[in-house]
C-alpha cells in the first residue's frame, strides 16, 4: 500500500515538473523572440500596454520620429505637423495614401466613437474651432501619436487638454483606398 502511494506521488511529482518545464520553455522563448523583446522595449518606452503593440512597425516608425519639431505646413525631420505626420505613418506603414489636411482626412474615414478605436485608427480634433483642426494615430490603451506645438509624441486622449477638444476617432474608408489619387 505505502508503495502504491509512493509511486502515485511520484508520478505526480514528475507529471507537475515536466508541465512546469513546458511552461519555463515557452516563458524564455517569448522573452527570446526579438518581436517581442522589441514589443515590451516600445510598450515601456511609449506607456502602451504589451499586448497593445500589435504592430511594430508602427511603434519604430513612431519612435523615430519622437521630438521631431512641429512646424505648420512641415513635412521632414526638420519639422512637421499633424496631419503630415499622420499622412506619413499612412504612407510608411500602413502602404496608404492619405490627403494631406486633417479636416481632408476626416472625409476619408468611417466615424468612430472612443470606445471603438482600434491601433492604427485616425483620431480628431476641434481645438478651439468650429473645424477640424488636430488629427493624431491611436495606439491603443487611450493613447495616441501626433505632431503638436511640442513637437511628436504621445499623448493620452483622457488628459483634459485632449479629452475636452476630442471629436471622434476614424478608421480610413475601403472605398477612399481605393479611389483617391493625389493630384
Amino acid at each position: 500500500m505505502i508503495k502504491k502511494f509512493l509511486f502515485s506521488t511520484l508520478i505526480v511529482l514528475c507529471s507537475f515538473s515536466a508541465v512546469f518545464a513546458q511552461n519555463k520553455t515557452k516563458e524564455t522563448n517569448k522573452l527570446e523572440d526579438p518581436d517581442n523583446l522589441a514589443s515590451q522595449y516600445f510598450s515601456q518606452v511609449m506607456g502602451v500596454a504589451v499586448d497593445a503593440t500589435s504592430n511594430l512597425k508602427l511603434y519604430k516608425f513612431i519612435y523615430e520620429w519622437i521630438g521631431t519639431p512641429y512646424r505648420f505646413g512641415g513635412n521632414t525631420k526638420k519639422g512637421i505637423d499633424c496631419s503630415a505626420f499622420a499622412k506619413t505613418i499612412y504612407e510608411k506603414v500602413f502602404n496608404t495614401t492619405i490627403l494631406r489636411s486633417s479636416r481632408d482626412i476626416f472625409s476619408m474615414v468611417d466615424p468612430l466613437s472612443k470606445d471603438e478605436l482600434k491601433e492604427g485608427d485616425l483620431v480628431f480634433f476641434k481645438i478651439k474651432s468650429r473645424s477640424i483642426s488636430h488629427v493624431g494615430v491611436y495606439l491603443g490603451d487611450n493613447r495616441f501619436a501626433h505632431s503638436s506645438s511640442g513637437g511628436v509624441k504621445i499623448s493620452n486622449l483622457n488628459e483634459p487638454y485632449y479629452s475636452r477638444y476630442f471629436y471622434k476617432g476614424g478608421r480610413i474608408l475601403d472605398d477612399a483606398k481605393k479611389d483617391f489619387v493625389e493630384e
